[in-house]
């Protein structure tokens, strides 16, 4: 079971939670939070910073621990050991959905996806969409400092999903992405790696109504954060491509939802 180091203000209104996995970057940490809750502060509603610390040994759990103790909206979940980024995104998911926020709003360590797009993403969610997927395939969309060969893998990884899942959206393996909290406490997801994304966006078109896409500037991973985990090995890329095909059938999820 995680444990939870809670931050020091709670309120009742209802509003946005981000969730952020992390594991092992005891060098970008510090900065993270304080990015991104700057950002926060510029979103006018309830907000909270929920970080899951996935089991690290770098000392990246205690820099949290102790910022959970000055940074108000900031709260701290902890893995005993590393289960992964999917099992990861549950706990946040999972203290999101207890402290009864409205949506939650996904975003990875690196910084790679800028902080101040959160304000935008809390523009779309007053228009009440089911999903908000950040794109880097539309118009004021793209990819700055990213390897050509990387570009060209994701270009085609979107090209795919985006035929095989037909919700219209352009950049449907992006993790960057707010979904309604209501609609992910009806999930039962299983990926412990990064195909969560996929599997998540599979049970959701059986739930969602709404699908909207934000244009989004994606860049590489800066000085003192980690290499990417993500492999591009033929098993991983199966662990993605099979939702996408589930989807284009319309096969519904086993054990995916709570009718």
């Amino acid at each position: 079971m995680p444990t939870i180091s809670k931050g020091l203000t709670v309120t009742n209104t209802p509003g946005v939670a981000v969730v952020i996995p992390m594991f092992n970057e005891r060098a970008a940490a510090g900065r993270c939070v304080r990015d991104i809750c700057e950002s926060l502060d510029k979103v006018p509603t309830r907000t909270k910073l929920i970080v899951v610390d996935d089991g690290s040994v770098d000392g990246t759990g205690e820099i949290l621990r102790r910022a959970a103790h000055t940074v108000p909206s900031l709260d701290v979940v902890t893995h005993s050991r590393n289960q992964g980024y999917g099992a990861a995104l549950r706990s946040g998911v999972d203290l999101a959905v207890r402290e009864g926020f409205d949506y939650v709003l996904f975003m990875d360590s690196d910084l790679t996806n800028s902080p101040s797009d959160i304000p935008r993403f809390y523009g779309e969610m007053l228009k009440g969409p089911d999903v908000i997927k950040a794109t880097r395939y539309r118009r004021g969309g793209a990819m700055r400092g990213v390897p050509f060969w990387r570009q060209l893998v994701s270009r085609l990884g979107a090209l795919v999903a985006r035929t095989l899942f037909r919700t219209g959206m352009s950049d449907c393996t992006n993790g960057f992405r707010a979904v309604r909290t209501d609609i992910l406490a009806r999930l039962r997801l299983h990926e412990t790696g990064f195909a969560i994304i996929l599997e998540e966006l599979y049970c959701c078109i059986f739930l969602a109504h709404r699908f909207v896409e934000l244009p989004v500037l994606l860049t590489n991973r800066g000085t003192g954060f980690r290499p990417s985990s993500f492999s591009y090995e033929p098993a991983v890329l199966w662990s993605y491509l099979k939702y996408a095909l589930l989807a284009c059938f319309r096969v519904q999820p086993k054990g995916g939802r709570i009718q």
